[in-house]
């Protein structure tokens, strides 16, 4: 027993390293600012794939298109992948707006992967110079497009990674997912500004063209049901070192919906986890392997504690040395995100999170889930 709460400590001590380096990291992030005399010069693609989302779509269109941004400087693409409610109607509707049936293009085959697949097509009819992707279920700012064609501009970045925000509605589900992806939006950023990995989320997220045909698209990870997002992103830093841009600006952030239970969380975050260490990146691999094996090791802990009452001071200063080091780093992103308020649920949350992540990081392993009404693995 003096072995295992010895090393649960020393990987505490690493936990806490790790977070205050984060920290650090949040600090050092690149603050692009959009010039007063911007002129936007590049032409975007913003692809939207969607499956049965006709509760949201359309507000998700109207979002992009109320951009402060000249209309002949954007498309929009929405690949329908399937959907049998009225998505595809619905986006037909507008306008300015192109609506592909995913369904057409591959006529009776079938894939492992339909969200890349609908991006890969969806990109290879796209005609802008930079591709952008978000989801149906998203609301993005009204400058959106500008502060992401500024950070072109000003850097020398293939890919651009933009922040992504849950809407909470105060339900206890909502209050958990948001403060949970606000963490990882903040390590996001932190770990790209220290070179410590690069991760990015579909729901905004751009790159050039160019970069996405010269690495060969989805190819050599097409057979990988999740991972569109930061599979690509490994790819594309393997063939551009350095080349990787996090839009930290509070204009640039797009909401979108939570999870509505917590089925359907779980789902989605097996689906994350399903895709780690499917690239060469072992530093985030590394990183990952840590904080799930000191969660795990608080989780035995908590068992241990009910059979032997000793273990319990172990237990306490383990769980709050956990809330105090992650509140550190918590408090500066949730000022950036404008959500402080939401911290008051921050240490009754961190049991939950600590059975979350354990169960979605084994889950994730054994790599088999749902989503969209489809089994995956």
């Amino acid at each position: 027993m003096l072995i295992f709460i010895s090393i649960l400590w020393m990987l505490a001590l690493l936990y806490g390293v790790l977070i205050l380096v984060y920290r650090v990291g949040w600090q050092r992030r690149s603050r692009l600012e959009l010039p007063a005399d911007f002129v936007p010069e590049i032409f975007f693609s913003v692809i939207v794939p969607a499956r049965n989302e006709e509760q949201n779509i359309a507000a998700c269109l109207q979002s992009i298109l109320d951009n402060d941004y000249p209309p002949e400087l954007i498309e929009i693409l929405v690949m329908d992948d399937h959907s049998t409610d009225r998505t595809a109607e619905i986006a037909g509707s507008f306008d300015r707006v192109r609506c592909l049936s995913l369904a057409r293009f591959l006529g009776d085959r079938s894939v492992h992967a339909y969200k890349k697949k609908a991006l890969e097509v969806a990109i290879s009819q796209a005609r802008g110079t930079v591709i952008l992707t978000t989801d149906a279920d998203c609301m993005v700012p009204p400058n959106w497009l500008k502060h992401i064609a500024a950070a072109y501009k000003q850097t020398h970045a293939v890919m651009v990674a933009g922040p992504v925000a849950y809407i909470n509605d105060g339900s206890l589900i909502s209050r958990f997912q948001s403060l949970d992806f606000m963490t990882m939006q903040g390590i996001t950023a932190a770990a790209a500004a220290l070179h410590l990995g690069y991760m990015s989320n579909g729901a905004n997220l751009s790159f050039r063209k160019e970069a996405f045909d010269a690495v060969g698209g989805y190819k050599g990870i097409d057979h990988l049901a999740s991972g569109d997002d930061y599979l690509l992103t490994m790819k594309l830093q393997q063939r551009f070192p350095g080349r990787f841009s996090f839009l930290s600006h509070q204009e640039a952030i797009v909401q979108t919906l939570p999870q509505p239970d917590w089925k359907s969380f779980l789902n989605q975050r097996i689906r994350w986890a399903s895709k780690t260490g499917k690239y060469k990146d072992h530093r985030l691999t590394g990183i990952l392997l840590l904080v799930y094996l000191f969660n795990l090791g608080l989780l035995l802990l908590t068992i241990l504690a009910l059979i032997r009452p000793s273990l319990w001071p172990h237990w306490l200063g383990l769980f709050f040395f956990k809330f105090f080091v992650e509140l550190v780093l918590l408090l500066p992103i949730a000022k950036f995100f404008g959500r402080r308020r939401e911290l008051t649920a921050f240490l009754f949350l961190q049991p939950l999170h600590i059975g979350y992540i354990v169960l979605a990081g084994w889950l994730g392993f054994r790599g088999s889930y749902e989503w969209k009404g489809r089994r995956l693995t």
